[in-house]
């Protein structure tokens, strides 16, 4: 009897340390590709090529988290979802680059409830369709709108990398620590230390940044800016655990080894995103940090 207990206990450390190491792969490919094409913008290239790239990047994601979506929400319908809200998002972020993100919302406010009546319609899940074009398409338009914000580059370079941080120290904490958890009920494997680490992370990140911007008069400022946008990333983190524990799946897909679904990386990273969006709307406001 003592044979098949030894080998189920070995088995639990190869396999954790299989996923880390997908994950670190994973993130070597994807993380300068993806803050490569964020810098680009800043080439002066002819027709506007230097910023193509970054609305592609936008749109392939939108494509993918759509798929995603849908196939949670709508398991019997996934591909008509996935068209009503990619179209709904992607109408809206093509026109906050064009036009301005007063107008994207009001697009994307209006591609909401086309695809809900759609569903509706159908007699599917219509909330879900809705909600959906939502979450996927406003941190969407906030992102495009972001980049094209005087220091864009820097905006957008502290979300991604403050919520990578947070996301990243929380999983090691967590794994390292472990400890009382933090939401068992929706989310067993997250912990009060990876919790912990996460906003030590993002906010060691935020100042660290801070050092190499002008985006804010002192330290503090930064620290604090890094407090709350890894704590976005860690409530996006627990809301997405929180959906797919509704929808009854453990990953949103099998896109990214190592993750899961392109949903299951991106989840703190969109809360990041507004986040750091509505700070930058308060700079612009005229408030100093």
């Amino acid at each position: 009897m003592s044979q098949p207990d030894t080998g189920s206990t070995t088995l639990k450390p190869k396999k954790s340390s299989r996923e880390l190491l997908f994950r670190v792969a994973s993130a070597a490919v994807l993380i300068p590709t993806v803050l490569g094409i964020i810098w680009m913008g800043e080439l002066n290239l002819p027709f506007g090529l230097s910023r193509w790239p970054f609305l592609l990047l936008i749109s392939v994601g939108v494509a993918f988290l759509s798929l995603e979506w849908s196939a949670m929400a709508a398991p019997k319908w996934p591909n008509r979802m996935a068209v009503a809200i990619t179209l709904a998002v992607l109408s809206a972020v093509f026109t906050v680059y064009l036009s301005n993100i007063v107008a994207g919302i009001a697009v994307l406010s209006f591609g909401t409830v086309c695809a809900g009546l759609y569903f509706r319609r159908l007699k599917g899940p219509y909330l879900d369709a809705a909600y959906g074009a939502f979450y996927i398409g406003w941190p969407a338009l906030v992102l495009i709108w972001l980049r094209e914000t005087h220091n864009g580059v820097y905006w957008v370079f502290f979300a991604f990398l403050i919520a990578w941080a947070a996301d990243s120290a929380a999983y090691i904490f967590g794994k390292l620590i472990g400890g009382p958890k933090l939401w068992a009920k929706y989310s067993p494997n997250k912990t009060w230390a990876g919790f912990a680490g996460g906003m030590i992370a993002g906010m060691l990140t935020s100042g660290a940044l801070a050092d190499l911007t002008d985006l804010f008069q002192s330290n503090t400022a930064a620290l604090i800016v890094g407090l709350l946008v890894a704590f976005a990333t860690m409530g996006g983190d627990l809301w997405e655990s929180m959906l797919k524990r509704r929808y009854g799946v453990k990953d949103s897909g099998a896109l990214i080894p190592g993750h899961g679904g392109l949903l299951d990386r991106v989840d703190g990273l969109m809360f990041a995103i507004v986040a750091i969006g509505g700070i930058r709307w308060l700079v612009m406001l005229g408030t100093k940090l």
